[in-house]
């Protein structure tokens, strides 16, 4: 209530607290710098402010976060959680889930890029022909990294799943010779001078067939069975999670304390680390929906999806 009045007080409006009385919104999270506008939703009170009970769940991974959501464990999924993720619970229930935020980036929004150990002679994702590269565990990161040597060059590279939070150990200790991670891990590697970035923004680069693509890798969701049930809370968690994408836009540099409360990221790396983007549903254009689905169409080019799914049908209107 505290940090919900000294926001409002900074802004100059009344400050209004409306009783908790709603049904408990359960948010799922994974902890990573995506999530940005939802932890500072929370610290901020901007839930609390719009009256909602919001229960904030940590998951291990994008994948328990969605099928929390299947079995009705959780009622939605902050920025960050895996797209691809989602569209899988989705294929497996249709009509579940809905899109209302997502976080894109590309080569200058930073979150995905192939890392190096820094005395690594490569110089292009082709030097990495025959070479052991790990990624993130899950069908996504996989597909993903597989897709990327693939058509960057690096012909008979053998992809490895590795948590995350051990790419840079595990190239300094030289038991890979690289890796299609996300961030902070290329910047940690950097600021320790463990590894070297080869290349940032591959998915745009090479699954959209442009660097500065908009690659929607990770979104916020809620079920649809809470929309339908809960209407209007659903309408003023949406708009109160908006108010945090907002802040998070105009005041960056004092939304990254939020980054030690709900991640890994502390010290040094929390000024660091790059931040994504993100669009809200009403913000999509019709470019932004074709680069999506050109994301969701590689899964099902690959035989990962059992049939293409159209990202317009699992965007929020609204």
């Amino acid at each position: 209530m505290g940090a919900a009045s000294a926001a409002l007080g900074l802004l100059g409006a009344p400050v209004v607290l409306h009783a908790q009385t709603g049904p408990k919104i359960r948010i799922g999270y994974w902890p990573i710098a995506a999530g940005l506008p939802f932890y500072s939703a929370v610290e901020l009170g901007y839930f609390k402010e719009a009256g909602l009970n919001v229960e904030v769940l940590r998951f291990a991974g994008a994948q328990q976060i969605m099928e929390g959501m299947l079995s009705d464990r959780c009622d939605g999924s902050a920025n960050g959680t895996g797209s691809a993720n989602i569209a899988i619970g989705e294929l497996a229930q249709p009509g579940t889930f809905k899109i209302f935020c997502s976080n894109p980036s590309n080569v200058d929004n930073v979150l995905d890029e192939i890392i190096v150990p820094v005395a690594s002679p490569a110089k292009t994702i082709a030097d990495l022909k025959g070479k052991r590269i790990a990624s993130g565990p899950g069908i996504q990161n996989v597909t993903l990294a597989r897709t990327v040597l693939e058509r960057g060059g690096a012909t008979g590279a053998t992809v490895v799943e590795l948590p995350i939070g051990q790419h840079v150990a595990a190239l300094a200790a030289g038991q890979i010779d690289g890796a299609y991670t996300l961030e902070p891990t290329g910047t940690i590697g950097r600021l320790n001078g463990t590894s070297r970035v080869l290349e940032a923004g591959v998915i745009s680069h090479y699954v959209l067939g442009d660097p500065k693509a908009p690659w929607f890798g990770g979104s916020a969701s809620l079920t649809s069975t809470f929309i339908t049930k809960h209407p209007e809370e659903a309408r003023k968690f949406i708009a109160a999670y908006g108010k945090g994408v907002a802040y998070v836009r105009s005041k960056a540099t004092e939304a990254r304390q939020f980054l030690k409360t709900y991640t890994p990221i502390e010290g040094a790396l929390t000024s660091e680390v790059p931040l994504a983007a993100y669009t809200m549903y009403n913000e999509f254009t019709p470019a932004d929906v074709a680069h999506f689905q050109k994301f969701f169409d590689l899964f099902s080019d690959k035989g990962i999806f059992n049939k293409r799914l159209m990202v317009d049908s699992m965007l929020y209107k609204g």
